[in-house]
């Protein structure tokens, strides 16, 4: 059985973001699922002073890295701050990158963002899709929701057009664990 993790790339506690990675985490079949929350990981901002003042990388950076490890594949939905990751996404893969700089360690990866606006989270879409792959990203697909309060009610995508997309995007995203795991 495969293991799955989702995750916003946000720490607020009614993320849209974390809504949308848990529901397409929900429909990857026959794997074990976990979904993360930045707060169970808190960081100090990084700096390389404040890493050499304790000696390496704090003890919430080993654990998501681990946790990433131990995964077959990803789930990222990435909040958009200013048309650019969020600062609490940034600094864990900050911290991340000096203990492993190919951070996602190439495991498939289904990434994703949404917005209240109408393009959806797509200017951190094309960063993340530009910079994953040199952290060991192997982005199997990509997904944009906009305007996530119209179009996203009791968990789960109500525009019928989008929902299909996204189910399509999670079988392409699916086989390909099978396809990792049959070679």
């Amino acid at each position: 059985m495969n293991r799955i993790i989702a995750f916003a790339g946000s720490n607020s506690q009614t993320s849209i973001n974390k809504q949308l990675a848990t529901y397409a985490a929900s429909l990857v079949e026959q794997s074990e699922v976990e979904v993360l929350d930045l707060n169970d990981y808190e960081l100090p901002i990084f700096g390389v002073d404040l890493e050499r003042k304790l000696g390496g990388q704090p003890e919430n950076a080993h654990r998501f890295l681990d946790q990433i490890r131990k995964a077959d594949g990803l789930i990222i939905s990435l909040a958009e701050h200013n048309g650019a990751y969020a600062a609490v996404f940034k600094n864990l893969l900050d911290w991340m990158s000096r203990i492993e700089g190919k951070t996602f360690l190439g495991k498939p990866m289904l990434l994703m963002a949404t917005s209240t606006g109408g393009r959806g989270g797509k200017s951190v879409l094309e960063i993340a899709e530009s910079r994953f792959p040199r952290h060991g990203a192997h982005i199997i697909e990509t997904f944009s929701l906009p305007s996530f309060k119209d179009k996203f009610e009791e968990g789960k995508i109500t525009d019928v057009d989008l929902n299909n997309e996204l189910i399509g995007k999670v079988k392409k995203f699916q086989a390909s664990l099978e396809a990792v795991i049959e070679s």
